[in-house]
């Protein structure tokens, strides 16, 4: 039975009866996902992005002692870039960034990988290494001031080897390296983790096949767990350059910046401009530099880690 709706100047049109009537899509859902994500966005733009135009905006100004505030323009990035004391951080930072960063993710993949076979204690050594995550920065940098004092327990180590005592921290030589041991300790584990989990989803059938095939160990590491680890392992050493940017509480409670400047990464720098020097439009500059180097960094790690899917 078909009914016919009939209307003065209109086309004539039929629906067959039983026919279900089309309805309009409700707007509902979508509020529903804006109300739950509107707490994540309102986080973004006031705590990031509010702070990040701020930044930008106050570096193109210069405050006088007296109050007043008069437009600059690039000077203040000029006058940073001709400080010898930025200089030698910006290039105590990118040194450290170059070696922190390959050592973390490369300790954190060798474990990751060891953990996940299924040996004897792997599971004890795997929590021991994951401990460090618990511990706060600060305090960690407080246990690790204690292990690398004259008497502490590195030295102690080391004399055990028949190695004389090192000065770690009073050493430029060696402080750098020290600070990238405490926050090794601190990080590995916690990247492992996400490598765990990237393997534990790589299909075991991929594993009896190339063991069929005659396929070694390593083979199977390279050719198997390498390629499909390939998206966890962007994800972590981005993710990894970006934190080691950002350290600030081991230099401050460590060494301060020292000795002779060998440890004054950006941030600590910053802070040291902004409040021992009372220079916020320097620092507010220098903020905007670390951020466009940190950017510029993971943009190329994207670059060379894209895969095609």
């Amino acid at each position: 039975m078909t009914t016919v709706l009939k209307g003065a100047g209109a086309p004539t049109r039929s629906r067959t009866q039983g026919e279900p009537r089309r309805r309009r899509r409700s707007p509902r859902p979508a509020i529903i996902a804006i109300a739950f994500l509107l707490p994540a966005l309102a986080s973004l733009v006031l705590l990031r992005l509010a702070p990040a135009a701020i930044a930008l905006v106050d570096s193109l100004f210069r405050t006088s002692i007296l109050g007043g505030t008069t437009f600059t323009g690039l000077s203040n990035y000029a006058d940073l870039f001709a400080n010898p004391d930025f200089q030698n951080s910006l290039a105590v930072t990118l040194l450290f960034a170059v070696i922190v960063n390959p050592l973390q993710v490369a300790a954190a993949f060798v474990l990751a990988v060891l953990f996940t076979r299924r040996a004897a204690g792997s599971k004890f050594w795997r929590s021991m290494v994951i401990l460090p995550i618990a511990v706060p920065p600060a305090v960690s940098a407080v246990i690790w001031s204690v292990i690398y004092r004259p008497d502490g327990l590195a030295n102690g180590f080391l004399a055990v080897l028949g190695i004389p005592p090192q000065p770690f921290l009073t050493s430029p030589y060696q402080s750098l390296f020290s600070i990238i041991v405490l926050l090794s300790w601190i990080g590995v584990g916690y990247w492992m983790m996400f490598l765990i989990a990237g393997i534990n989803d790589v299909p075991t059938s991929y594993y009896e096949a190339a063991s069929l095939d005659g396929a070694s160990g390593w083979r199977q590491l390279w050719s198997i767990t390498f390629p499909l680890l390939r998206r966890p392992l962007a994800f972590v050493l981005v993710a990894d350059t970006v934190s080691n940017f950002l350290v600030f509480a081991p230099v401050q409670i460590l060494t301060k910046g020292g000795p002779n400047g060998s440890t004054n990464l950006l941030m600590y720098d910053l802070f040291t401009r902004a409040y021992t020097f009372g220079d916020l439009n320097k620092a507010q500059a220098e903020v905007v530099v670390l951020v466009l180097i940190t950017v510029v960094i993971v943009a190329v790690q994207f670059r060379l880690l894209r895969t095609e899917d």
